[in-house]
C-alpha cells in the first residue's frame, strides 16, 4: 500500500483508563495490554508509529522517578514506537485543581502541569518523543463556570498563562483540548475567546477532537453558540460542511494536535467522567462523521492546502466496553480510518509548525467556497 510517511499515525493510550477503575465502572486495561493491541494492529502491511500517553497510574505515575521513565521508554521502544502528546493529570482528583478556582486550586494544576512537561521533555532527551504536545483543560465543570463567565474565563488564562511559562522552561508547547465538559472550553467561541486571552500562541494551542468539535456545532452546552439548527437533518451533507466551515476557520489557525474520531451527535459517560461527546467505533453506522473527509477540514487551510501543522496524528475513542476494546479487530479497524485520513492529507517530508497563528476571530466567517472544494476533493 502507498503511504505518505505524514502525519504519523498515533494511537491513545488513555482508552484503557478514561472512564474506567472507579466503583461501578469496568477495571482499567494497563498499559502493556494497550501497547500490545495497537502493536498488533496492521492493515495491508500497515502499523501504527506510535502512541499519545495518559501521566496517571495505573499507566505512568506523574511522580516517576528517571529510571521508571527509562523503563518506560525501553518498553515502548521495543514495540517500535515513539511517543507523541502526554495527557497531564490536571483535574482535582488526579491531583491538580480547577484553573479558575482559588490560589490552592490553581497552584496544584500548575504543579501538575510541570510534572507533565517534565517527564514529556525527559521522554524527548531519551529519544522516544519527536513531536507532540502535553494536553490540558480548564479541569472545571460547565455549571460552576456559568456562575461568573466573564471573571472565570479571566482566572483560566492567567491559569494557563502560569502553565505556558512553566512549559516554556522545559521547551514543550501546550495544547488545549476543545471538550463540552470543560468550562470555558465548552463552546467554540470560548475556546477562541480564552486562547485570544491568554496570547501565547506560540505556547498554547488547540487540540481538535473530530467527536467533541461536532458537538461544538450542535452547541451543546452553550445552545446560544449553535451553528447547526435544533433537530438538523444529518442527510443534509452540504449544511454540515457548511457548519464545519465556519467552526475550523476560528479554531483551524490555532491547532496543533488533532483527534481522528467518530461520533454519533450524542453525549456519553461513563465511570467518573462527566458526559461529553460520544466517541463511537470508526465503523459505527450512526457515525455522523465522514472520517476522512471531515479531517481535511482540520488538516487542510481554507483553500484546500496542507497546513502541516502537526507532525502526527491520534486516534480517540474512549468508554468503549473492555470487551470491545480487547477485539484486536477494533484496533485494525480503527488503524484502516487513520490510513484513510493519511491518504487523503498526508505528504512526504515534515514541516515544522507556524509559530504563530493566523489572527483568529470568535466572529469569524466561513470561507464560502471551501465546502465545495472539499467535495471537489481538494
Amino acid at each position: 500500500m502507498s503511504q505518505n510517511p505524514y502525519p504519523k499515525l498515533h494511537n491513545a493510550m488513555w482508552p484503557g483508563l478514561v472512564g474506567k477503575g472507579s466503583p461501578g465502572a469496568e477495571p482499567c486495561i494497563d498499559l502493556d495490554t494497550m501497547l500490545d493491541l495497537t502493536a498488533k494492529a496492521e492493515v495491508n502491511g500497515v502499523k501504527f508509529d506510535g502512541v499519545d500517553i495518559f501521566l496517571f497510574d495505573p499507566h505512568i505515575n506523574i511522580d516517576s522517578s528517571d529510571d521508571d521513565l527509562k523503563r518506560i521508554a525501553d518498553k515502548i521502544r521495543a514495540k517500535g514506537f515513539v511517543v507523541g502528546s502526554v495527557v497531564a493529570p490536571i483535574w482535582p482528583p488526579t491531583g491538580g485543581g480547577s484553573a479558575m478556582g482559588g490560589p490552592e486550586d490553581r497552584k496544584k494544576f500548575v504543579a501538575q502541569v510541570r510534572k507533565g512537561c517534565r517527564i514529556a521533555a525527559r521522554f524527548r532527551q531519551l529519544g522516544l518523543r519527536p513531536h507532540g504536545i502535553v494536553r490540558i483543560d480548564s479541569a472545571c465543570s460547565v455549571t460552576d463556570w456559568d456562575r461568573d463567565p466573564a471573571g472565570n474565563t479571566r482566572r483560566i488564562a492567567e491559569t494557563f498563562r502560569e502553565a505556558c511559562n512553566v512549559a516554556e522552561g522545559l521547551g514543550e508547547r501546550l495544547a488545549a483540548e476543545g471538550e463540552i465538559c470543560w468550562g470555558g472550553l465548552h463552546s467554540w467561541r470560548e475556546m477562541v475567546r480564552l486562547l485570544e486571552l491568554v496570547d501565547r500562541p506560540k505556547t498554547l494551542g488547540f487540540q481538535a477532537d473530530m467527536a467533541h468539535t461536532l458537538l461544538y456545532i450542535m452547541g451543546y452546552n452553550a445552545p446560544e453558540h449553535a451553528i447547526l439548527p435544533t433537530n438538523f437533518d444529518w442527510q443534509d451533507r452540504h449544511r454540515l460542511d457548511e457548519a464545519l466551515t465556519t467552526l475550523t476557520a476560528a479554531l483551524r489557525p490555532w491547532t496543533i494536535d488533532f483527534h481522528v474520531a467518530q461520533n454519533d451527535a450524542t453525549v456519553h459517560g461513563t465511570g467518573t467522567h462527566e458526559k461529553t461527546g460520544h466517541h463511537c467505533l470508526a465503523t459505527d453506522p450512526n457515525g455522523k462523521l465522514d472520517i476522512a473527509h471531515h479531517a481535511g477540514f482540520w488538516l487542510r487551510d481554507d483553500n484546500g492546502n496542507l497546513t502541516r501543522a502537526t507532525r502526527h496524528i491520534c486516534w480517540d475513542g474512549c468508554m468503549f466496553p473492555n470487551a470491545v476494546m480487547l477485539n484486536q479487530q477494533t484496533w485494525n479497524d480503527i488503524l484502516a480510518a487513520m490510513i484513510a485520513v493519511r491518504q487523503a492529507h498526508g505528504w512526504n517530508e515534515p514541516a515544522a509548525a507556524p509559530s504563530k497563528p493566523a489572527a483568529t476571530k470568535a466572529e469569524a466567517k466561513p470561507v464560502a467556497n471551501r465546502a465545495a472544494s472539499r467535495r471537489k476533493g481538494r
